[in-house]
């Protein structure tokens, strides 16, 4: 199975994760930020990854640097998980639709971190979530995981709904772009290597 168990510690967060990329859509979240803990679950249900993550953080100050660094672990499990990348599909996307909201991502695990963000969100709150920091969650997941990640906001106008459909959206995207294809030999590059 292609999993990885990692622990990142600094003076603001302690984060413990495990991550196996050959699931089936269960996990276990504790972030101390509600709705972010729902996102995460959301996503790894739509990638058909298991997760379990805990994290304690200094919430006390605000919700950035749990989320933030979560993101960072998330990604380095990633990588980590998906080791030498031989037989990958290598490219996911997915058009997610979340009632009004509509969000296209796009994914290439090509080991060039990079994020493009265009995700016109209202800015606020959604529960204990604040909306400015879904695009630091991603930027580290994408920088860590050493994909490049496209993320579009189509249609939509409520914050949950199009958090939420970002959240599923990346989740398949990257479930799809991981998976195995028995007809590709080696690494999926002109390079002969990612």
């Amino acid at each position: 199975m292609r999993s990885s168990n990692l622990k990142r510690e600094t003076s603001e967060t302690t984060i413990e994760t495990v991550l196996n990329i050959d699931g089936y859509g269960k996990s276990n979240v504790e972030t101390g930020i509600g709705f972010f803990d729902h996102m995460l679950d959301s996503m790894v249900r739509f990638a058909i990854f298991d997760l379990k993550i805990k994290s304690k953080g200094d919430l006390q100050v605000d919700q950035h640097h749990t989320i933030e660094d979560c993101g960072i672990v998330i990604g380095q499990a990633f990588r980590e998980a998906l080791s030498d990348k031989v037989g990958i599909e290598r490219v996911g996307d997915c058009l997610f639709p979340m009632d009004e909201a509509l969000v296209q991502v796009a994914v290439d695990i090509s080991n060039r971190g990079y994020l493009v963000w265009k995700v016109n969100c209202p800015e606020g709150m959604v529960g204990d979530f604040p909306v400015e920091m879904a695009e630091e969650f991603f930027r580290a997941l994408a920088l860590n995981a050493g994909i490049t990640l496209h993320i579009n906001l189509l249609s939509g106008k409520n914050k949950h709904h199009i958090l939420e459909a970002v959240f599923k959206g990346v989740g398949r995207a990257l479930g799809l772009a991981s998976r195995y294809n028995a007809r590709q030999e080696g690494i999926p590059s002109t390079k002969g290597t990612l």
